[in-house]
């Protein structure tokens, strides 16, 4: 599909730098080494090759949700495309359910959910903040080309959004997620799937702690994922010298029914 209007497109330098931009007609993309009208790119098939106003050469891409994560322009810092990865995949997170996120923040893990649930499922993504709610939504609308009719955002408590909903699955990027552990254990489904991320040691104690004392959650894991990429160059492989190192732990729990 040719690039549009409105569409996000990622940018290649030949030094392999990316640059994320939305085309819009009659804009110029600016860098160090000349500019590039979007006009050259709309109607393009991604991968095609331009030359910028200097005969720099420049690739056009659409961009990965990795990219697109780690590119926008966000507010919130962003739950990294490794972890957001781990949370849907141990989440369980599948086609056709019903999931309830907080906080939205910018965007991205609410983004991979809104994928992993597809046409059938529904996400609604809560945040107290009337500002990163606004930020995430224009974010989600220029990547999806429009905010999908299966997701709903909301600005306000997300203990006060579960009372009102049987969730499939919870996920929470909160500061203090042991607040909603009592009402998502009761207002979730048995079998469900709790998953919560969390930058600090003494959080995750307060978590689990919290998760203990309901006597629903069975199975519960905690862990952090740790990236390192390598260069290879010829018969040069080696480990990179920077990773993505801990960036939060995850835990995760299934809910079980009440005892008799």
């Amino acid at each position: 599909m040719t690039f549009a209007a409105g569409d996000a497109c990622l940018l290649f330098d030949n030094k392999g730098r990316r640059y994320l931009l939305t085309l819009r007609p009659g804009s110029d993309f600016q860098y160090h080494h000349g500019m590039l009208p979007h006009d050259d790119i709309i109607g393009s098939e991604p991968g095609t090759r331009f030359a910028s106003s200097k005969g720099s050469p420049l690739v056009a891409l659409r961009p990965r949700l990795a990219d697109y994560v780690l590119t926008m322009k966000r507010g919130a810092t962003v739950v990294y495309p490794k972890d957001a990865a781990a949370m849907v995949m141990w989440g369980d997170v599948g086609p056709g359910m019903r999931v309830v996120e907080a906080g939205t923040g910018s965007g991205a893990l609410t983004m991979a959910l809104l994928r992993a649930v597809g046409d059938t499922g529904h996400v609604t993504s809560v945040d107290t903040r009337r500002d990163h709610s606004d930020r995430a939504a224009r974010l989600i609308s220029t990547f999806f080309g429009g905010l999908p009719d299966q997701l709903t955002l909301v600005v306000g408590e997300v203990e006060e959004e579960l009372a009102i909903r049987t969730p499939d699955r919870v996920l929470l990027d909160l500061p203090e997620p042991w607040h909603s552990v009592p009402i998502a254990a009761e207002q979730m489904r048995p079998g469900g799937v709790f998953t919560c991320y969390l930058p600090t040691v003494p959080q995750v104690q307060e978590v689990r702690d919290a998760m203990a004392a309901t006597g629903r959650f069975h199975d519960v894991e905690t862990f952090e994922v740790l990236q390192r990429g390598w260069a290879v160059e010829g018969r040069s492989v080696r480990p990179s010298h920077r990773m993505q190192g801990h960036t939060g732990f995850i835990t995760v729990g299934r809910v079980i029914a009440p005892q008799p």
